[in-house]
């Protein structure tokens, strides 16, 4: 049986429409670019149940996260925190601060506006005594810092709706502390003049005059040492809370001064602005087993939280634009599990138990270390990442090359086709219908599939090119495999004018025309003749120039499935890499009228809706995930590259 809150319902008529609806022309705005782009994304919720929700205002690495209420389900404050661990998932209370006026403790409150803009939630009410502010913005990974403002001039109160279950809460002087035996903690902390008393279970808190601006910290911890430490970095920030404040606000400003441009439609920097704020939500500081921090693939759904590799390297070369200190430690967190044998596994979570070390993924790492490169010229952290680049790259030939002839094929290392065609990162790609395994020599740990994959090879073209570029930088000679002038040749079917995986029995071609053809494009490995020949095919509105362009597989192929996840609908990086592999070969009116249908036509895309996993290739609907890192990354680039 689901634990439920009580739903508190408004006694006043509420306007229907968008929940996060925000009025800035009624209130005092102030300056700066992020208020430029208010509700960048709708995640008004009042929770009801213990877990449920899709989506969180959460920052700077953060493990709590944060919704609007409701407006037909009002609490006068912001709703949560909510623990975003995978295996922790829960509100720590409905509503940790909710604000009234000391003298009116029965009052209701009407929601006048709420508003999500990049780093900071915004609400306003009234009552009969007056309307009450409420800012949220993330001062650290442990602290929030809600800001109270009222021009009513009276005192105001303080209390918590609804605990979590199995939270117990004491007070200590001007703090509020509410513990779960799962050992997460939160902490209230409030400034000097604020007195602070229990009561059932809760706490009622009250300032001692009429200041018009309150300041309360609100901190999430995960044991009793974090707390100790945490307590006092709290109550510093409260003493000096707008030079706190001004932290936050130009880290911000600098994200979006650092990507936006000034070329753009204000719809399209709209598009770029929610995939940072995207990215951001995803950030997680080091916990448990994640050594380093990083970008998890999305915080809204429980088993995405963790670090995935080929995931981090999108996300790293997004970030090195904007915040290349936290790409680097990104790649840094996939490297902390490399294998002796230079592997670098698949997924890893706070809990080192859950980590899936059966299969890799696609490398593609060279290439986000090289944008990290190019945005911060930092050869300290090319010579950091050098050795365990080139074992990496190495660990392919060694162990996915059956039968040693520099053409690697996917795998896993217990034998299995599920965890191979995890290593895709296609998991249920069409071209993998008829694959069987096959043991490599040499290792018991070593399996291939029976065909060789032209993605692959030509991303370890592109590693290869890389790590010399690398090599040159540092001064040492490249000693790794070199195929990469083998590639485009060698798995392009000249009758059919496209590139496709070849089975290792007889070299024969899988003629199944998919995604996977885009990337020798991409990694500039394919011939502008090669090009040429395959534009019929990709410009065939029956088969990849579809409303959305560039699905998984070819939409007239008989196994097509509109929600079938790689075997139908678009994936953001596969549209991304035929668009950029068509700028790449002077088709650049092509590539902005191919991004223009990408920005125009995704479902809610210039809205308040989420930035999904995968959409619909004939509607553009949302499927699977929300707040969805890898399609945020790769929005970002189209961004970059329109009209380049």
């Amino acid at each position: 049986m689901k634990h439920k809150f009580t739903k508190i319902i408004l006694l006043t008529a509420v306007v229907a429409g968008f929940t996060a609806a925000c009025n800035p022309a009624s209130e005092t705005i102030p300056t700066g670019k992020r208020y430029e782009f208010n509700n960048i994304l709708d995640i008004a919720y009042t929770p009801d149940t213990l877990t449920r929700c899709r989506g969180w205002f959460t920052d700077a690495g953060s493990w709590m996260g944060f919704t609007l209420p409701q407006k037909e389900v009002w609490v006068n404050g912001f709703c949560g925190p909510f623990s975003l661990d995978m295996n922790r998932r829960q509100w720590m209370a409905q509503s940790a601060v909710t604000v009234g006026y000391a003298n009116q403790t029965n009052a209701v409150f009407t929601p006048d506006s709420t508003c999500y803009f990049p780093g900071e939630l915004y609400l306003s009410a009234s009552s009969e005594e007056g309307k009450i502010i409420q800012r949220l913005n993330f001062l650290d990974a442990s602290t929030a810092l809600l800001r109270i403002h009222s021009d009513a001039g009276k005192e105001l109160s303080f209390t918590a709706s609804q605990w979590g279950k199995e939270i117990q809460v004491r007070t200590d002087q001007n703090t509020v502390i509410a513990r779960h035996p799962s050992g997460e903690i939160v902490a209230l902390t409030f400034t000097p003049d604020v007195s602070v008393e229990s009561s059932d279970n809760n706490y009622r808190a009250k300032t001692n005059g009429s200041e018009h601006d309150t300041y309360v910290a609100i901190s999430f911890y995960t044991g009793e040492k974090e707390l100790s430490a945490g307590l006092q970095k709290a109550q510093l920030a409260l003493s000096n809370p707008q030079e706190e404040l001004k932290a936050n606000k130009e880290r911000w400003e600098g994200y979006l001064n650092k990507i936006l441009r000034k070329d753009m439609k204000p719809e399209y920097d709209r598009i770029a602005v929610k995939a940072v704020v995207t990215l951001i939500s995803n950030w997680r500081t080091h916990r448990g087993g994640l050594l380093h921090e990083g970008i998890v693939p999305s915080h809204a759904v429980y088993y995405f939280v963790g670090f995935w590799a080929w995931d981090t390297w999108r996300f790293s070369a997004a970030l090195a634009k904007f915040d290349p200190e936290l790409a680097k430690d990104n790649i840094r967190a996939m490297f902390d599990y490399q294998q002796p044998d230079g592997m670098i596994i698949d997924c890893i979570y706070t809990d080192p138990a859950e980590n899936n070390a059966r299969d890799s993924k696609p490398p593609l790492v060279s290439w986000a270390v090289d944008e990290i490169f190019t945005h911060t010229n930092d050869t300290a952290f090319i010579s950091e990442m050098y050795p365990q680049l080139m074992a990496y790259y190495k660990w392919w030939y060694s162990k996915r090359d059956h039968n040693h002839n520099g053409m690697c094929e996917y795998g896993s290392t217990d034998g299995t086709l599920e965890a191979a065609a995890w290593e895709s990162g296609m998991d249920n790609a069409i071209r993998f219908d008829d694959t069987k395994m096959l043991k490599n020599s040499g290792a018991e740990d070593a399996w291939s599939m029976d065909q060789e994959s032209v993605d692959l090879n030509a991303y370890l073209a592109l590693e290869c090119k890389l790590l010399k570029k690398f090599a040159g930088i540092l001064g040492v000679t490249f000693d790794g495999p070199d195929y990469g002038n083998q590639v485009a040749d060698y798995f392009f079917d000249k009758e059919k004018g496209f590139f496709f995986d070849r089975r290792l029995k007889d070299g024969s071609f899988i003629q199944e025309p998919g995604c996977e053809a885009y990337t020798p494009l991409w990694t500039e490995v394919a011939t502008a003749d090669q090009v040429k020949a395959m534009l019929p095919l990709l410009t065939d509105t029956a088969k990849f120039s579809t409303y959305i362009p560039f699905p998984t597989v070819a939409a007239d192929n008989p196994k097509y499935n509109p929600r079938g996840y790689w075997r139908g609908p678009i994936w953001l990086d596969q549209t991304y890499f035929a668009i950029r592999g068509l700028r790449n070969y002077g088709y650049n009116k092509m590539a902005d009228e191919y991004t223009l249908q990408v920005f125009d036509r995704l479902q809610g895309l210039k809205e308040g809706a989420p930035i999904h996993e995968n959409y619909g290739t004939h509607t553009g609907e949302l499927l699977k995930a929300p707040h969805f890192s890898w399609s945020s990354s790769h929005l970002l680039m189209l961004y970059d590259d329109y009209g380049k």
